[in-house]
C-alpha cells in the first residue's frame, strides 16, 4: 500500500483547523452558555432558598404572634371568669349577710311582740290581782288598811343605816307619810309613837292620802322611802314577773 504523505499531512492540518474551529466558535459559546445556565440556576435556587426561610421566618412570626394572641384570649377569658367568679361570691355573701340580718330582724321583731304581750298579759294579772285585792280589802275593816302595816313600817324604818334613817323628820321637821286614806287620831298616834320609838326622839307626822297605795303605809325620807304598802308589794311582784318571763323568753 501506497501512502501519500502530503496528502495526509493536508488533512491532518485541515482537521486541526476544523478543530480549533469547533473548539473556537462552537463548544466554548455552548460552554459558556452552559455555565451561564448553571450560574443562573445557582442564583434562582439561592433566590428559592431565600425565599423559602423568609417564608419559614415569617411563619414562625405568624405562629408566634397565633400563640401570643391565643394567650392573651386565654388569659382575658380567665380574668372575666375570675372577676364573674368574685362577682358571684360577692353577691352571695351579700345575699346571705342580707337573710341573716333579715333572720335576726324577724326574730327580734317576734321577740319583742311577744316580750309586749307577756307585758300586756302581766300588767293584766296585776291589774287583776289589784283589783281583787282592792275587792277582799273592801269587805275588812277600814282601819285594817293602815293598823295591820303600822309596825311593819316601823320594823323597816329601824332595820335601815343610821345615815338613812336620821333623814327622816331631820331638824325636827314632821315625818312625811302616805296612807291609802286620812288617819284617824287613834292611828295617827300609834304612828308618831311607833316610829318616834325607832328615831329615838318625839315626832310629828305629815300625813297624805294616797288611794293608789290601797293598803299600808309610805315614809319618805331626806335620801331613802320606807315601802310598806300593797301597791309595792304589788310592784315587787310584777317585777318578779317580768324578770322571770324575760328569762323565759
Amino acid at each position: 500500500m501506497h501512502i501519500d504523505w502530503s496528502t495526509l499531512a493536508l488533512q491532518t492540518v485541515n482537521a486541526l483547523v476544523l478543530v480549533w474551529l469547533l473548539a473556537r466558535f462552537l463548544f466554548r459559546p455552548v460552554a459558556d452558555i452552559i455555565v451561564a445556565r448553571q450560574k443562573a440556576a445557582q442564583a434562582l435556587l439561592a433566590d428559592a432558598e431565600a425565599s423559602r426561610r423568609a417564608a419559614h421566618a415569617e411563619q414562625g412570626v405568624a405562629q408566634a404572634e397565633t400563640a401570643r394572641l391565643a394567650a392573651s384570649r386565654e388569659a382575658a377569658m380567665q380574668a372575666a371568669q375570675d372577676e364573674a367568679d368574685a362577682q358571684k361570691a360577692a353577691l352571695l355573701n351579700m345575699a346571705r349577710a342580707r337573710a341573716v340580718q333579715l333572720r335576726v330582724d324577724a326574730e327580734g321583731e317576734i321577740a319583742h311582740e311577744r316580750a309586749v304581750q307577756a307585758r300586756a298579759v302581766e300588767d293584766d294579772a296585776v291589774r287583776l290581782a289589784i283589783e281583787i285585792a282592792g275587792r277582799v280589802l273592801d269587805r275588812l275593816p277600814p282601819q285594817a288598811r293602815v293598823e295591820g302595816f303600822i309596825d311593819g313600817a316601823a320594823e323597816a324604818l329601824a332595820a335601815m343605816p343610821p345615815e338613812a334613817r336620821a333623814g327622816f323628820g331631820a331638824g325636827g321637821e314632821p315625818l312625811a307619810l302616805a296612807a291609802p286614806r286620812e288617819l284617824s287620831d287613834t292611828e295617827r298616834q300609834a304612828c308618831e309613837i311607833a316610829f318616834g320609838v325607832v328615831l329615838g326622839r318625839p315626832v310629828t307626822l305629815q300625813v297624805r292620802a294616797d288611794p293608789t297605795l290601797i293598803a299600808g303605809l309610805e315614809l319618805t325620807g331626806a335620801h331613802a322611802a320606807v315601802c310598806n304598802h300593797l301597791r309595792h308589794d304589788l310592784d315587787a311582784i310584777r317585777a318578779t314577773l317580768l324578770e322571770h318571763g324575760g328569762e323565759l323568753r
